[in-house]
């Protein structure tokens, strides 16, 4: 989108609670990758509107997005979160703790297709939260639609691979080709699913809302 169009759409943004403002600071500071703030706008709607009372992430890093997710669902609202790199892990609980959120926040250990396979059904969730590894979306999404409640909502993030995804496999680095491939896959596997209805949103670096059909 052009810069200056979202520079005059962000002029409208609410400020986050303070603790995030700092959390996202740091981030950035660190290079550690965080929801953009395109991102973080429709998230915040996404949860306000369904008032989620389960929530699955699938790819922690330090916390952002959960403890974001977590000050606009319901008080009671539980949220689990799944990450596999064991260097963000202590600094995601230290932040869940700080923000005094441990209490509803719930991290998994673990590489998360393993993790997702040994759910139950019957823990189904309302809201689930696609932003781990790219290239491993597919691999999720089995036991992703299997988890997901009938009336719940599939939101993934970063699926144009900043523009990449539109690129021949050939106009792409070697190193990222599988990954291309594999995001491909994943968007043709969202939008050609009986069981799912889903719409491409040209978001931050892309976004796809899922719901299950009735």
């Amino acid at each position: 989108m052009d810069e200056r169009i979202l520079t005059f759409i962000h002029s409208f943004d609410k400020d986050s609670p303070a603790y995030l403002r700092e959390l996202e600071r740091d981030a950035i500071e660190a290079n550690v990758p965080i929801i953009r703030p395109q991102m973080q706008n429709l998230l915040r709607f996404l949860i306000v509107w369904a008032q989620p009372m389960r929530i699955l992430e699938v790819g922690t890093a330090i916390g952002f997005s959960a403890l974001l997710m977590s000050e606009y669902a319901p008080q009671s609202c539980r949220i689990t979160t799944i990450e596999n790199y064991e260097k963000r892990i202590p600094l995601a609980r230290a932040n869940f703790e700080k923000a005094q959120k441990a209490d509803r926040i719930t991290l998994l250990e673990g590489d998360a297709k393993e993790v997702l396979a040994s759910m139950r059904e019957d823990e189904s969730f309302d809201f689930i939260f696609m932003d781990a590894a790219k290239g491993q979306y597919i691999h999720f999404l089995p036991d992703v639609i299997r988890l997901l409640a009938p009336s719940g909502l599939l939101v993934s993030d970063n699926i144009l691979q900043e523009g990449e995804l539109l690129e021949s496999k050939y106009a792409v680095t070697r190193r990222n080709r599988t990954i291309h491939k594999r995001m491909r896959e994943y968007l043709y596997a969202l939008t050609h699913c009986d069981a799912l209805e889903t719409v491409i949103l040209p978001v931050a670096d892309g976004v796809t809302l899922s719901t299950k059909r009735k």
